[in-house]
């Protein structure tokens, strides 16, 4: 029962996370279409990465990191949850908007450090005028990830799971309007962002009020309880924001290129469609949970919760990293080829999917991984990490620069999350058997691999037969629709036929869900 539930918790946050992937995918269609890469386009990644950035940090990454573990077990414990909510709520509020201050007056800096290339072109007062406008934006959502903490440790994941579907409504909603109206479509975008920002956090507040939990701001108070939430929230931040850390990096090398940042920003957002559906997923309900099993002393109970998310993870991990290795350019180009995004703009771009398809994976299982250690309450361990792939992150993507130009950023993000899985999984290796995999998850998992490569040879030679319907006006939609199905159906019937998985599994946690 415990094992369905938490598949089920994993189907309902991957279920509202694919419904605001898709919405985000179909955000950044319209941006490509409307605006297209060049010195406009440019200048909103770097000027909308910085709140995202940051919301690495103070929300998903640090505040959960520190928050959810030690609410869950005041919560499993009776020890006033609500209380240190409330406490963590307005620590978290006071912070972020000290923050927030500091950007406003310092967002020229900002822009330079993370994209010194725009300096001296246009590119760079587009962005410091964005980033005045779009900013905000992490305020709301910090505060809305305190709630949503509260909502997954009480196994409520749906409203929190379904609150950033609300973003990118209201940015495809004004992308849409704004070229209706004709005008300027960026100042549409840029300027319903904190206004969707405003919305998230009050589908998730008043949830947390629906579920018995009243939190109000107050006079922040640094009790000995919020003190070591901080010491514990320092480190995960940057252990849970290397990937920002890393894409801020690699920027700051695009930014040298033309368009370059505009191509890595596209490759990023379709890599980030599985990454979010299914690393989010595994994350937001593997840490409470394993939280609650490690309070009880339930070591069986732990190693079955990681080794089923486990499975989640590379079920649909390893064959989006084979579609990503050996079919970039049919989805580049039948996604994103229209309007201001040409045929140049989808050679480049698919060259980048492919490489952060590598690296996909990594990403992936640091997310399994990363739980093991903050359930524990222990983020210097993987902060130290952290730091480690950040170093490689840095030198490749500097060093490479000079050798293969702007798509040296990819090369490094994906050798850097390599570097961090391997680090991660080493140390896990000391924390007991609860932190192990078991002997079902070692049978499945090269059942799913021989399955992904078996997909990827049927899709390898679809490719090659039939890749001229990509090429047709009208019809490209349809063969990239077929081509996903013909995928799909193989990698499942070869997945069932080698016992990679049992399909009467997922349809009970579908059901829960």
């Amino acid at each position: 029962m415990k094992q369905i539930r938490l598949f089920s918790g994993l189907f309902t946050v991957g279920f509202w996370t694919l419904a605001s992937r898709i919405l985000g995918f179909l955000r950044e269609i319209l941006l490509t279409a409307y605006i297209g890469p060049g010195p406009v386009m440019d200048a909103f990644v770097a000027a909308f990465r910085l709140p995202n950035m940051f919301r690495r940090f103070f929300a998903e990454g640090a505040f959960n990191a520190a928050f959810v573990p030690m609410f869950s077990k005041r919560l499993e414990g009776e020890e006033d949850a609500e209380g240190f909510a409330q406490d963590a709520f307005n620590l978290l509020a006071i912070a972020v908007l000290a923050l927030v201050g500091l950007a406003m007056v310092f967002m020229p800096g900002l822009v330079w450090i993370t994209a010194e290339g725009f300096y001296g072109d246009e590119r760079f007062d587009l962005a410091v005028g964005y980033g005045y406008v779009v900013f905000p934006y992490i305020l709301f959502m910090s505060l809305a990830a305190l709630f949503s903490g509260v909502l997954n440790a009480t196994g409520r994941f749906a409203a929190a799971a379904a609150a950033p579907v609300l973003l990118n409504i209201f940015a495809c909603s004004a992308l849409i309007a704004g070229a209706a109206a004709g005008g300027e479509v960026i100042r549409w975008l840029i300027t319903v962002i904190p206004l969707a920002g405003v919305a998230q956090l009050a589908l998730v507040w008043v949830a947390t009020e629906r579920a018995g939990y009243r939190i109000r701001p107050g006079i922040p108070k640094l009790s000995p309880e919020m003190r070591r939430m901080v010491r514990i929230a320092v480190p995960a931040a940057l252990a849970m924001g290397v990937t920002q850390v890393n894409l801020v990096v690699g920027q700051l090398v695009a930014s040298k290129t033309e368009k370059a940042v505009s191509w890595l920003f596209a490759a990023d957002r379709l890599y980030q469609l599985p990454l979010g559906v299914v690393g989010i997923a595994v994350g937001i309900v593997l840490l409470p949970d394993l939280s609650r099993r490690l309070r009880a002393d339930d070591k069986d109970g732990a190693r079955n919760a990681l080794s089923r998310a486990g499975e989640f993870t590379l079920l649909l991990t390893i064959p989006s990293t084979v579609a990503f290795v050996v079919l970039p350019s049919p989805l580049v180009s039948v996604l994103f080829e229209r309007g201001q995004f040409s045929a140049q703009d989808t050679t480049a771009t698919a060259l980048a999917v492919a490489i952060y398809g590598i690296g996909l994976p990594a990403f992936m299982l640091q997310k399994l991984l990363q739980p093991l250690y903050f359930a524990r309450e222990d983020t210097r361990t993987p902060f130290h990490y952290a730091v480690v792939a950040m170093i490689v992150n840095a030198v490749l993507a500097f060093g490479l620069f000079p050798l293969v130009g702007w798509i040296a950023p990819a090369i490094a993000a994906s050798a850097a999350g390599w570097v961090m899985v391997g680090l991660l999984f080493l140390g896990a290796r000391r924390m007991g058997e609860e932190a192990r995999f078991d002997d079902r998850f070692k049978h499945r998992a090269w059942r799913i691999v021989a399955a992904s490569l078996g997909m990827g040879a049927i899709l390898y030679a679809g490719i090659h037969l039939f890749g001229w319907t990509f090429d047709l006006p009208g019809w490209r939609y349809l063969a990239l629709i077929i081509t996903i199905k013909v995928a799909a159906a193989a990698y499942f019937f070869l997945g069932h036929l080698l016992g990679a998985f049992e399909l009467s599994e997922f349809k009970k946690a579908l059901r829960r869900s």
